[in-house]
């Protein structure tokens, strides 16, 4: 076993229990982290697979601000006592489960001209 004694206050440290509390508190930190990264991920919407494939078949942009606003939105709609919303943009409609801010579906600009939204309760225009 290693042991240093502390010149100082004379206590024994053994080394290789605080080899494991360091590793411990590492892991500790690290486990922190990414547990603060999922309830940051799950505090924004989040896409449903169906919703995630038709943005990239559609060839939607989703940026920083687009996001943004969508979350707003959903905020928004869920104050309002909202469930289900169609939220549109200048550049695209996106169909919002509030209550699990799950983006459900979502349809390009030139896709929502001559469409009828159904099983909505609300709509937002950002």
């Amino acid at each position: 076993m290693l042991e240093k004694v502390n010149q100082v206050s004379g206590t024994t440290t053994n080394v290789r229990q605080l080899q494991l509390q360091h590793m411990q508190s590492e892991a500790a930190g690290s486990f922190r982290q990414l547990l603060q990264e999922e309830i940051g991920q799950q505090e924004g919407v989040h896409f449903s697979k169906h919703a995630a494939q038709r943005v990239e078949q559609r060839g939607i942009q989703v940026t920083d601000t687009l996001l943004d606003s969508i979350n707003q939105a959903v905020d928004k709609a869920r104050e309002k006592g909202a469930k289900d919303v169609v939220i549109i943009s200048s550049q695209a409609a996106f169909i919002v489960n509030v209550p699990n801010k799950t983006v459900i579906t979502s349809m390009s600009g030139s896709e929502m001209r001559e469409n009828i939204f159904t099983n909505i309760d609300s709509a937002v225009l950002v």
